[in-house]
């Protein structure tokens, strides 16, 4: 189904209407996935780009929200605790999750208080399995929605560019060593089997820094997907993109 869905990209002038288009669009199918199977499960990215998305998201939109049915869980984290400033848990709670009601039980953050990414990357698979309960405890799970970035080199979640997690077909969670420009270094991502199953995936791409792997995934797909990771991500339903307007 993944392979037919193709990408719908909207642009906007600024990160505001942006946000205020992207967090409609999470209410509205919060909305409808609560309706049709009775809760909502979204997966989380950090950085800077969805930081006022989630400040809306607790602000403007969240009586919208139907906070006990709601579950958030994380694209990939950093291998730090969970209050250190390059936390995408810790970035997210704040501007998010501090700020709204939504049960303590239904936040699933990747528990990095473990010795190991390693460690780390199986017990959040394992959380996974026991929430979703698949019947084999191996078929793939859908999320409702994934929120992705991209990186200036293409990578998306910790998926990097020539990594050897990107051929992973069975495993959900993996842990992960960024390149060494990139820091911190060690982390735990969903694998792209997982992310590619998600009834929607939205990208979120702003700054001018991107414009290069942006023009390539949107005009040379088939070639991008040889190269940048967030060119091989598809969905199951919708893969929409959110970008900056090019003047």
């Amino acid at each position: 189904m993944g392979e037919s869905v193709k990408p719908e990209v909207h642009s906007f002038k600024t990160l505001r209407d942006a946000s205020l288009a992207l967090a409609e669009r999470i209410v509205e199918t919060a909305r409808v996935a609560i309706e049709e199977h009775g809760q909502y499960t979204m997966a989380l990215s950090g950085g800077k780009t969805p930081e006022l998305l989630y400040s809306l998201l607790a602000s403007e939109f969240s009586e919208r929200m139907a906070w006990n049915s709601i579950h958030l869980f994380w694209v990939d984290e950093r291998f730090v605790p969970q209050d250190h400033p390059d936390s995408n848990f810790r970035m997210a709670y704040h501007a998010w999750i501090s700020k709204v009601p939504i049960p303590r039980q239904n936040i699933h953050r990747i528990p990095t208080e473990t010795e190991t990414p390693e460690e780390a990357a199986r017990s959040y698979e394992k959380n996974l399995k026991e929430f979703f309960d698949p019947p084999d405890n191996k078929s793939i799970p859908a999320f409702d929605a994934i929120l992705l970035g991209v990186g200036t080199d293409g990578h998306t979640a910790s998926l990097f560019p020539g990594s050897r997690v990107l051929g992973e077909k069975s495993r959900w969670v993996v842990s992960v060593e960024a390149p060494p420009s990139v820091f911190p270094k060690k982390r735990i991502t969903l694998t792209l089997p997982l992310i590619n199953n998600s009834r929607e995936v939205f990208f979120f791409a702003f700054g001018d820094e991107k414009k290069n792997v942006l023009r390539a995934i949107f005009e040379e797909p088939e070639k991008a997907k040889k190269v940048y990771p967030a060119a091989m991500v598809k969905a199951r339903e919708r893969l929409l993109w959110y970008v900056e307007k090019r003047t």
